[in-house]
């Protein structure tokens, strides 16, 4: 114990005296965490919309009022043969509705009325949000003019349980520990575990009584402090920025954390004892953990929507249950 205790000081010391290790350890997790926390949004507003309006009328400009007042749509105008069509040729619009001319009349006289509606298909995603966002107006609009039919007896009362205002950030911001907290821990112990081959500084171990078992639980276990002061930088700053506390039972986050960091913590000592070089075991975090973490975790992306056999990969991805751990911890309690 005494021989992992000194080679863990050993590690602590040369990662103290180190400003890019420093670097990499503490900002670089930090602007990553900024940069998901606020670059990713999976709910897609300001979506540029052009109305062509054929009526004219007091109800057909309510139902415009009532398209932009989701905040989700910003008006957009083009002037040319097909104004709607172009827009959307051109990538200056998103989406277009056209309101005929008969629209008011129909509605006043008790008939069913058509708007045609244009969406953007290039983004899938984009296209069905825009489609439910519209299908919502059209209900509500009904519902504000009473035109529902007097059969309609069933009205569904939704409630969002768990994140009631829809802030992405409780679904966005305990993924990103997870992705962190996989990425950084796996890429320090990897540098430091082959910067031992190109310093040469491996041979002073070879020549040493030191075991491989020691020298690895060495290493580990400083590593593993350190990640620990990471995870605490992290989700400090999460809570502060972010305003993303922890809502359930703390045990399990803490238990899950320590048995994840380990899982990383190893992972880089595996990479670091087989690459030859500090480019070849960064690209082997990135490739393998970056790229797994991000995409087949659930980080982002359901789980369910993969296909077979790539479906099989995600249980043997830590991430994909730590980032379990933490939403629990942070967002359903």
């Amino acid at each position: 114990m005494k021989r992992i205790f000194a080679q863990c000081i050993k590690e602590l010391a040369q990662f103290s005296r180190d400003r890019l290790t420093l670097a990499l350890a503490f900002l670089l997790p930090f602007i990553t965490l900024i940069i998901f926390g606020f670059a990713i949004r999976l709910e897609s507003k300001n979506i540029p919309l052009i109305v062509q309006d054929f009526n004219q009328t007091n109800l057909s400009r309510s139902y415009i009022e009532r398209l932009y007042a989701t905040n989700q749509f910003v008006p957009k105008q083009w002037t040319g043969g097909n104004p709607t069509r172009d827009a959307i040729d051109r990538g200056i619009a998103k989406a277009a509705v056209i309101i005929p001319s008969e629209f008011s009349r129909d509605i006043q006289g008790g008939r069913s009325t058509k708007l045609q509606v244009l969406i953007d298909g290039t983004d899938v995603n984009n296209a069905r949000i825009i489609k439910n966002s519209i299908a919502r107006v059209n209900n509500f609009f009904i519902q504000q003019h009473g035109l529902l039919p007097a059969t309609n007896r069933i009205r569904a009362r939704i409630r969002l349980w768990f994140n009631p205002g829809r802030l992405e950030s409780l679904f966005i911001v305990p993924g990103v520990y997870g992705v962190i907290l996989w990425i950084f821990p796996s890429l320090l112990s990897a540098i430091a575990m082959v910067r031992e081959k190109e310093k040469g500084t491996i041979l002073q171990v070879y020549a040493s009584s030191i075991s491989t078992t020691e020298l690895l639980l060495g290493k580990g276990l400083a590593y593993l402090l350190i990640a620990i002061a990471e995870t605490l930088v992290v989700m400090v700053l999460g809570s502060i920025i972010f305003q993303v506390g922890i809502v359930g039972n703390p045990i399990t986050l803490l238990l899950g954390t320590l048995l994840f960091l380990t899982d990383s913590i190893s992972f880089g000592l595996l990479l670091g004892v087989r690459s030859s070089n500090q480019n070849a075991a960064v690209q082997g975090v990135a490739l393998v953990g970056f790229i797994t973490a991000l995409l087949l975790s659930g980080f982002i992306y359901p789980l369910n929507n993969i296909p077979f056999p790539l479906s099989l990969a995600p249980n043997i991805i830590p991430a994909r249950y730590y980032i379990n751990i933490t939403r629990d911890a942070f967002v359903r309690g």
